[in-house]
């Protein structure tokens, strides 16, 4: 009886330390994932960034201006040519 309660015992403690070794090596895995996450959010937070300023500078009033004229032809009306309508 006694042998059988001492086999139990060794049974069930390298039953644990195999559970624990498992949870570790997965807690190892969702940590390295975790960080390969936070890694790629970080990149895609600074792509954002220069994509906003890069935003800002292709909407910049002059530059908009200076496309409208270059590459459209486009001018400011005379003021002969603009029309009032009132209701």
């Amino acid at each position: 009886m006694r042998t059988l309660l001492i086999a139990a015992l060794v049974l069930a403690n390298l039953v644990s330390a195999l559970l624990i070794v498992r949870d570790r090596h997965e807690h190892r895995q969702a940590f390295i994932a975790l960080t390969r996450l936070e890694k790629a959010r970080d990149d895609l937070n600074i792509e954002f960034g220069r994509l906003q300023l890069e935003q800002a500078t292709w909407a910049e009033s002059n530059r908009v201006d200076q496309v409208a004229r270059t590459q459209l032809g486009m001018v400011f009306p005379r003021t002969e040519d603009v029309v009032v309508l009132q209701r």
